[in-house]
Order: structure tokens, then sequence, then C-alpha cells
């Protein structure tokens, strides 16, 4: 059985092993006490939930225990009631990394007061965003903060059971927290009697199916239990009545991962991270047209600007920032004007953006944003369980839209139509998929009107980008070499040998080729 004596005990033993391979592997530093990578794409990031990825092996349990591991937990059972661990989450106002960004401990406290025979904790690890894989990080290199996270949060409500629900499509990260979980019990951090207290708290997996929709709470829930996973209408809160009909906590990877520090560190010293309404640090998947992408965890307050230029590197190619779109499918694209907002929760809705759970797909001049809204959107459509009308239809009546105007069909009511449709489904659709679609529509309209105006006026895409709304020109610069013609897969370009070209834009499939071969880049798009 674990006690705490044999957890200093390990902890002892571990520390110098760990010491000597980081030694012989060069690639950290030691940074304010603390263990951090080397380079200049970590000087300006400061690593909470990510602390012990790549530093730790994920596989070892002594190597997490080495850095403090399941101590917070430990001292928790002996120095704390559930009370104390509530009000402590509370003082640290930890919001919900995954979107929502609701206070854990506001929701933690609503299962602790609502009396009941059993209860669960939940860990939403169905990260479903295109281009976003933060969970799957944590989760493959550091299981054990998610499972302490929620052995902290199963003794604080009064919970003994707890279940992941993890992607199927994350077959390493699966693997890894079954080892985890086999490897706690058999220290005694998880199971029965938990460091010799009367605290018992076990964890199941449970693997999704891929549906983007079981991202949502009661919607995880449903599939959970068995059932097609298909969001709730919100009679009661799920901190009353959510896993069959019992009070839940749900609470996403990342948020789970800054729990253990929190109760290490004190709620004041997290408090003194990033900003007074949201404070801590956030995790970005940062994708897209940036020069170093990867994972970025920096102070909330941190701007876009920074983020963007002084982690990433700024944009890939030379080509100049035009947006960054933040928040997933469900975020807003930020033009680069607005590059200098800090990113915590009240900024980004300021400018019609979201938090999200931390996708940031950075994006240059050669981005048409009306085919941004069309991809993020028909992504939407695709994902919608069909349970609410608002959801089903609406967003499939926007995309229809999208493609009219981008395949160069696009009238003038067509906006309008879209602004009135954008109201309709994120006021009347059920779950957050549908309250949210509409938002890389309605920020693009606000923040790049013009485009839209140009693909519906003047029947040209701005970026270059729409292949519906480009026209293939062969300018003086011709020197009638007639690559351009010999490699036209519709012949439409004619000219004889040593004089300028033309192409019968009316046959063009507009494949490119003509613009590939040309050796002296007479080929333009206008």
């Amino acid at each position: 059985m674990m006690s705490q004596e044999k957890l200093r005990e390990i902890k002892e033993n571990a520390r110098p092993l760990l010491d000597e391979r980081l030694k012989v592997e060069d690639k950290t530093e030691v940074r304010d006490g603390n263990i951090v990578l080397k380079g200049d794409y970590y000087k300006k990031q400061v690593r909470i939930a990510l602390r012990n990825c790549e530093i730790i092996l994920p596989e070892s349990i002594e190597e997490y225990i080495a850095l403090d591991g399941y101590s917070a937990l430990g001292k928790m059972l002996f120095e704390m009631t559930p009370e104390d661990v509530v009000n402590t989450m509370i003082e640290s106002n930890l919001r919900g990394r995954g979107g929502a960004g609701f206070p854990a401990g506001r929701k933690w406290l609503e299962a602790f007061k609502y009396d009941a025979d059993q209860k669960y904790i939940i860990c939403n690890a169905d990260e479903g965003d295109p281009g976003a894989y933060m969970d799957r990080s944590i989760l493959e290199g550091d299981p054990h903060s998610v499972l302490e996270g929620m052995a902290i949060a199963g003794y604080a409500i009064g919970a003994n059971q707890g279940f992941i629900y993890v992607r199927a499509e994350y077959p390493l990260a699966v693997k890894r927290l079954q080892a985890a979980i086999k490897q706690a019990k058999e220290y005694g951090v998880l199971g029965n009697n938990i460091f010799g207290t009367d605290f018992s708290f076990d964890i199941e997996l449970r693997l999704g199916a891929g549906a983007f929709v079981c991202g949502e709470g009661t919607a995880l829930m449903e599939s959970i239990e068995g059932k097609r996973g298909m969001p709730r209408v919100k009679i009661h809160r799920t901190a009353h009545r959510g896993l069959w009909q019992k009070p839940t906590v749900i609470n996403n990877v990342e948020t789970l991962a800054n729990i253990p520090v929190i109760f290490q560190r004190g709620a004041k010293w997290f408090r003194g991270i990033g900003t007074e309404k949201s404070p801590g640090t956030k995790v970005f998947a940062l994708v897209g047209k940036v020069k170093e992408s990867g994972l970025v965890e920096v102070p909330m307050g941190t701007s876009l600007r920074e983020i963007v230029f002084d982690i990433g590197g700024g944009v890939a190619d030379g080509k100049a920032a035009k947006a960054v779109q933040t928040g997933g499918p469900s975020g807003g694209c930020i033009p680069v004007e607005l590059f200098d907002t800090p990113v915590d929760f009240e900024s980004l809705a300021k400018i019609g953006s979201i938090m999200g759970s931390g996708g940031m797909v950075v994006m240059d001049e050669t981005d048409c944003m009306v085919d941004i809204a069309r991809f993020f959107l028909e992504f939407s459509v695709d994902e919608s369980c069909g349970k609410c009308v608002p959801c089903r239809e609406g967003t499939k009546r926007m995309l229809e839209l999208l493609e009219k105007i981008t395949g160069g069909n696009g009238e003038e009511e067509d906006i309008a139509r879209m602004e009135s449709l954008a109201v309709t489904i994120s006021t009347g659709s059920l779950c957050g998929l549908g309250q949210t679609a509409p938002n890389p529509v309605t920020s693009t309209l606000h923040y790049f009107r013009d485009e839209y105006e140009a693909h519906i006026r003047d029947k040209t895409c701005p970026a270059g980008h729409c292949q519906a709304l480009l026209e293939y020109y062969i300018t003086e610069d011709c020197i009638g070499c007639t690559k351009c013609a010999r490699s036209c897969p519709v012949s439409c370009i004619s000219g004889k040998v040593k004089e300028r070209h033309v192409i019968d834009t009316d046959a063009c499939i507009k494949c490119g080729n003509c613009m590939e071969v040309c050796p002296v880049g007479a080929v333009i798009l206008r």
C-alpha cells in the first residue's frame, strides 16, 4: 500500500536517475528551479499543463513521481477536507480549457453540494477540432497528470468512479493511458483505500468513434451509456443529473492536467500567472502558414502577435500574414490588424472569436477568407448529429450559399441571407456545435466583407484561390516556347513558335499547368 513516506522514497530514488538521463540527452535546462526544454521556441513559453511532456518517460510512473507526481493527491487526502479542495479550486479560478471557459471550481461546488449515492468524474479527451492535438500530446506525454487530476476531483465531490472518453483514433494515447492506469493501481494511487485512507477511486477508458459532437458534454455521456451520441435538452445541470442521471463533473484533459500543480504550489501562485479574469496558461496548437508550428503554452493575456511572430517565427515563405483563426471550426477569423489582441476569454469574445480548445490556424495573403469560412462550415455540417433543425438544416443552407459564392454564382442578397441564417442557427440550436457553427462566417463577413463583395459583384477572388473565379492570361512576356500549349490537357492554348500565345478562357479548366511550366512567368491570374 502506498504511503506518503513510500512516495517520498520513490521520488528520492527516481530523481537522480531522471536527472542523469536528461543530462545525457541534453535537451533540457533548469530555469527558475524548473526543468524546461531548451531552445528559442520555448523561451517565451510557460509550461504548466505541458510541464512534463518531452521531459519524463510517459510509461514511467517513477519519473512522474520524481517531479512531485501524486504528491498533491497524498497531501490533500491527509490535510484537506473535500470542501477545502473545492474552495481552493474556486480561489484559483481555473477556467475550463475545453472551450466554454466555465470556472472548474464552481462546477465542482455544484456536484459537491448535491447529495447522491453515486457521483462521477469524466475526462473529456474527445479532441475533434481540425489541426488540434493539445490533449493528445498530454495523454501521450504525461498521462499520470490527468489521472491525478481526476482523483483530486473525485475526492472533492465525493465520487469513486471516473471515465476517460478518448478518441479511438489516438491509439498511442489509449495505450499509454491503459499502462498508466495499471501502474497507478499497482502503486496504490488509484483503486481502493488510496494512501491508506477511506478514499477509493477507479478510472475506466471509453473509446469514442470519431463523432465531433461527442465533445459536447451531454452527447459524450449518452455515448458512455451506450446510446447514440446526441446532445440532451438542458433541463438539468450535469452536476446534478449527468451520467446515468447521477451528479457528474466533466473536465477536459488540459484542465485536469493543471490541477495537481495548483495543489502543489497554491491557488495564489496560479492566479499570479495570466490575467485577473483568465488566470494560468493556455496550450495552443499553432499550425497553418507559420514557420515554427507546434504546441505553444503561454500565459493568458499573451498577444496573438507574440505567439505568431515571436514564438512561431512569423509567416512562412516570405508571405504577409492575413489572419489567424482561433477556436477550431466554431471559432472566428481575426485579421492581422488585431494581432495585438491579448489571448484570453474576454478579449477574444470582444472581437468575435473564442478560445475554444486551443486550435490556432495562421493564414497568409494567398488564403481566401470566403473559402476558409466554407471549409470550416463544411466540417460542422458533416459533424452535425441532426437532432435539431436549426443546426441540421440551417448550416446546410448556409454552406450552399458559400459554395454558390465561391463558385462564381453569388448574388447581392446572399450576404443578407447568411446573416439571417447565422442568427437563427446560433439562437435556435440545441448544443454548442450548432450555436457556434456560424462563427467563421460571421467573423469573416465582419472583417473581410470586401472579399465577399468581390466574389459576388466582380466575380473575382482577391486571393487568387477560388478556381471558378480564376482566369489565366498570357502576357506580352511570352517567348513562344509552346511549353504551355503542350502541357494543356484540353488544348485550349493556341499560338505559333516564337509568338505570343493565347488562352481560350471558355475552354480553360483552370488546372494551372500552363503557369507551372512557363519558363519566363508570362502566365498570370487576373
